[in-house]
């Protein structure tokens, strides 16, 4: 039985505009073709047991040549296969796409193309240059720019006074001879021109001019490829509309070392406000190595006055033990529910449980103020990860009370490209690192030499989510820069926000 073709576009870089359909492909491919334009992000989406072979098609630089690709495709149909091939931008706009289809139809395999959202439209759009404007351009041409010779084929003389936006794909080398090729035909000299560089992504860039400045423009900066030349009155509109690239914080590499399962929150508003968010998780949340203190704890619910969650992780992982036992959150009733933090206040009353009490900072020893001095006949259970720290249970031992430690969860050290770390270190490349507790602070630099160490301090801000972790923060060498208004990812989100517009101001 054969399998079947997908030759999926991957859109311009943005994960964010991946289609559904593409999502779906490739979620459950059996082997991927991928590109080299295809975003990291995106190809981080493909499942760890499907086969990828990395095909290139970046200019000049072909992992393989186009009829190998053909053929690998045909070929690993045949075998039975559901193969995607993912294309940066759209398959069928000068994506080879329709080379490869024929090459399928002719081998009689079945095959789907899915359509992606090409660069041609997105790029000028994160840029602020609407393609089509009713005062500007009623009509659009994408052209290749992508020939080195002079002989590219395109009918210069018409192109020049065909009027509208014309955007160039693929022709950055070839920006003098697209300049010059459009004014010795007749095009005004006068005529708006951009470049976006890395387009959709965090790093794009947009350089305007004219057609006779605009050479003089590009060799002034350093702009990376990918890259689309506009050319057309349309270009005025960047200086009114341009969205992307005025957002708070972009331009900024901000290092997320939450837990990878944890991150999505902070990493979702960082990247609203125009953050290259870098996800190092330096820990991960796993079981603790013994259930027994938390069993302990559940099983004799009845006997406790006072209940203290310290994390979100503790709720989960409490609620997630509570149900195996065959109970739910009527166990809790007649107890006196503390939560230390708004964060985990909230995954509190996800559960239908509103603490009674909740201290306005994120530290266990915060709750110390509003529990009664004399804890005799008091009985209270401290849910939390076994690396938890104890002020808080040895003060309410001194006070006369019984407290018992119900040990919800741990936290280990994370693998992650640690390499890719120190070379962002090295070239100064990081503006801001986020920690949401001590454990990441111990982990994120209990990894770096005392020479990166100190390039962290000396270069990027350090933000904090609460005292407890900006004492660990402390302990590396330098006070936190940061420390959010209350311990929620929202806080500190706002808080670096705060911080940067400061810095930048």
């Amino acid at each position: 039985m054969s399998g079947k073709v997908y030759l999926v576009g991957a859109g311009p870089g943005d994960p964010g505009l991946l289609t559904m359909r593409a999502a779906e492909l490739i979620g459950n491919a059996d082997l991927v073709a991928i590109d080299a334009l295809v975003s990291r992000e995106i190809a981080a989406m493909v499942p760890a047991g499907t086969e990828v072979i990395h095909v290139g098609k970046r200019s000049s630089a072909h992992t393989l040549p186009q009829d190998q690709i053909n053929a690998l495709l045909v070929e690993e149909a045949k075998k039975g296969r559901r193969v995607v091939r993912l294309k940066g931008g759209d398959p069928f706009v000068f994506g080879r796409g329709g080379e490869e289809a024929e090459e399928i139809a002719a081998a009689g395999l079945p095959f789907e193309i899915v359509p992606g959202i090409s660069s041609a439209i997105a790029g000028p759009a994160y840029a602020g240059i609407p393609v089509t404007h009713r005062s500007f351009a009623t009509s659009l041409t994408l052209v290749t720019g992508h020939e080195s010779e002079e002989s590219t084929g395109i009918n210069w003389p018409v192109l020049a006074k065909l009027g509208g936006t014309i955007v160039f794909m693929m022709g950055f080398a070839n920006l003098p001879l697209i300049v010059r090729k459009l004014t010795e035909h007749g095009m005004s000299a006068q005529k708006p021109v951009a470049v976006i560089s890395k387009a959709t992504t965090r790093e794009q860039r947009t350089i305007t001019g004219t057609l006779a400045n605009i050479d003089a423009k590009i060799a002034e900066v350093n702009l990376p490829t990918p890259a689309l030349i506009v050319v057309g009155d349309v270009v005025k509109e960047h200086e009114i509309i341009n969205w992307f690239e005025t957002k708070p914080l972009f331009g900024k590499r901000v290092v997320v070392t939450r837990a990878r399962e944890q991150a999505s929150d902070l990493k979702r508003l960082l990247e609203e406000s125009g953050a290259q968010v870098l996800q190092f998780p330096t820990i991960e949340i796993a079981p603790p190595e013994s259930w027994d203190s938390l069993d302990s704890v559940i099983d004799a619910l009845g006997d406790y006055r006072r209940v203290i969650f310290t994390s979100t992780n503790g709720v989960k992982s409490f609620f997630e033990r509570l149900q195996e036992k065959g109970k739910d959150a009527r166990a809790l009733a007649g107890c006196m529910i503390a939560a230390v933090g708004d964060t985990t206040a909230a995954g509190l009353k996800g559960r239908g449980i509103v603490p009674d009490l909740v201290p306005e900072k994120f530290q266990s020893t915060a709750l110390l103020p509003l529990l009664e001095s004399d804890q005799r006949g008091i009985r209270t259970a401290v849910i939390r990860a076994a690396e938890g720290r104890e002020e808080l249970i040895d003060e309410l031992r001194k006070r006369g009370g019984t407290v018992d430690l119900a040990v919800a969860y741990r936290t280990r050290a994370a693998d992650y490209d640690i390499e890719e770390l120190r070379r962002l270190i090295a070239a100064d490349a990081i503006d801001v690192v986020t920690f949401t507790s001590a454990s990441t602070v111990e982990h994120f630099f209990s990894k770096l030499t005392a020479e990166e160490r100190a390039r962290v301090n000396a270069r990027a801000i350090l933000a904090s989510i609460g005292p407890t972790t900006t004492e660990a923060i402390r302990g590396y060498g330098k006070a936190a820069d940061i420390e959010a208004k209350s311990a929620s990812v929202q806080a500190l989100h706002d808080a670096v926000l705060e911080q940067i517009a400061a810095v930048t101001a």
